[in-house]
């Protein structure tokens, strides 16, 4: 009763206050209205009032606005995303090799960032983020032409969303390494990376990313590179797993990592710089971000901790290695979700990516019988699948609604988009890294000499070893 009364009292003062104010407002002109004097030879001059319609006025559309806070934390978050595969990447797979090969190894993730580099700002940003193609871009930006220092993209400039996306595609061909350690061409891997930038790793990020990707209109949540970055590269590397063959000796002679403190080390680097990997992907410095930290420290120490308890109960024994994997494992699969999902499905998730991936590495490793030498498909592709996918089982719509994401009509056809992904990348993925592969075998040759994997490559491919 007295939420009405109070509603009628209300609703008496409004009305009374309006007829009061109309009445005023009729003993008024208003800028709309035009006064003219007429005169007549009968009468006085009199005062006529004619009333012009009101055009409406269109609101201001907002001007792009560079935001010192977002600038500073993606300034950061690149550096962190770097970091992940110089040193981080680095020193988690030459912790991993046999001593004859850390140089070599490392020498990969190096590369990757010398050479990515330069065909990032040559042609691979243009191709991955111009153009209104729904399957690729095109080299409208090609040498950054364009791009004024002073560009925005959002509220960060746009040379700084370059180099963001630059150290994406830095530790996606890092990354690849893992699978082709101990036995690959120098040479061959140079030239291998830069063909697969352009032609593998440029359209997938196109149809992902780039607003008019076909994968993102038709809703596809990939946060922060799961199919992009992790199934990407994963398959990749499984094919040219395959390609190569199986390194000499493999089951007969040992082939332990050589040090563990430097995998470790590497690992922790990794987890470290994924914050900015996951936390930079918000593109701003907010709730968003925060939340992607977050979840993305919750999936890591839950995939960490589940497959120590499964390797605990299968193996008898918690290793090192086991828990620097599971950590991986955990990131990977937070990846593309670490926008769209509450700690809840963080945790859910970690907890089924570490099961998940310790399978990946184990059981399904024997089963494809290919030497992944360092795990990259069992830990980056299978991960990165699980993690896609599980993406459109346990997004927030509290957080979907916050971000103005555009989801699928249904709950099934959110899982059919996600699967969908997975499947697009898997398969172009795949069929194109052969088919590189293939051509630069034909050329010049994909693996190195037996002489010269016995020596290590270390020796064999840079003239240099650890003493």
């Amino acid at each position: 009763m007295k939420k009405m009364l109070l509603a009628l009292g209300l609703s008496s003062a409004l009305l009374g206050g309006s007829a009061a104010w109309a009445e005023e407002a009729a003993s008024t002109p208003t800028p709309t209205e035009q006064t003219t004097t007429v005169v007549t030879t009968e009468a006085p001059a009199a005062t006529a009032t004619v009333v012009a319609p009101a055009e409406p006025v269109a609101p201001a559309a907002a001007t792009p606005k560079l935001d010192t806070g977002d600038t500073s934390w993606i300034l950061i978050s690149t550096a962190l995303v770097l970091l992940m595969t110089i040193p981080g990447l680095a020193l988690f797979y030459g912790g991993m090799v046999r001593k004859k090969n850390v140089l070599s190894t490392m020498m990969f993730s190096l590369s990757a960032a010398i050479l990515v580099s330069l065909i990032w700002v040559i042609a691979g940003y243009s191709l991955a983020f111009s153009g209104t193609g729904a399957y690729f871009g095109d080299l409208s930006k090609a040498m950054l032409n364009g791009v004024a220092f002073d560009a925005l993209s959002g509220t960060i400039p746009e040379t700084l969303f370059v180099i963001f996306q630059m150290t994406f595609a830095i530790i996606t061909v890092a990354i690849i390494s893992g699978s082709i350690a101990d036995r690959m061409k120098y040479s061959a891997f140079m030239l291998f990376i830069a063909v697969w930038v352009l032609v593998v790793y440029t359209p997938i990020t196109h149809w992902v990313w780039a607003t008019d990707g076909w994968l993102f209109k038709a809703g596809a949540l990939d946060f922060a590179g799961g199919t992009v970055v992790h199934i990407n590269s994963g398959v990749a590397g499984l094919v040219a797993a395959y390609m190569l063959g199986k390194r000499i000796g493999l089951g007969k002679e040992s082939m332990a990592p050589h040090n563990l403190t430097l995998t470790v080390i590497g690992a922790s680097l990794i987890w470290v710089g994924w914050f900015g990997f996951n936390g930079g992907s918000a593109l701003g410095a907010g709730a968003r971000a925060s939340m992607a930290i977050l979840v993305t420290q919750v999936a890591a120490a839950a995939a960490a901790f589940s497959w120590l308890v499964v390797e605990r109960i299968i193996r008898g024994k918690a290793s090192v290695l086991g828990g620097a994997s599971g950590a991986v494992a955990g990131l990977v699969v937070i990846t593309p979700a670490a926008g769209f999902v509450g700690v809840g499905g963080a945790l859910i998730m970690g907890l089924i990516g570490g099961v998940v991936c310790f399978w990946g590495i184990t059981a399904l490793k024997r089963m494809l019988k290919a030497d992944d030498a360092l795990d990259a498909f069992g830990l980056h592709a299978v991960g990165g699948i699980v993690g896609a996918i599980l993406t459109g089982v346990f997004y927030s719509d509290e957080i979907i609604k916050a971000a103005g994401v555009t989801l699928a009509p249904t709950f099934a056809g959110q899982l059919w988009v996600q699967l969908e992904g997975v499947l697009a990348t898997i398969i172009y993925s795949g069929v194109m890294t052969f088919i590189i592969l293939k051509v630069i075998d034909l050329i010049i040759g994909i693996r190195v000499s037996a002489d010269d994997e016995r020596m290590g490559l270390d020796l064999s491919q840079h003239g240099e070893r650890i003493e």
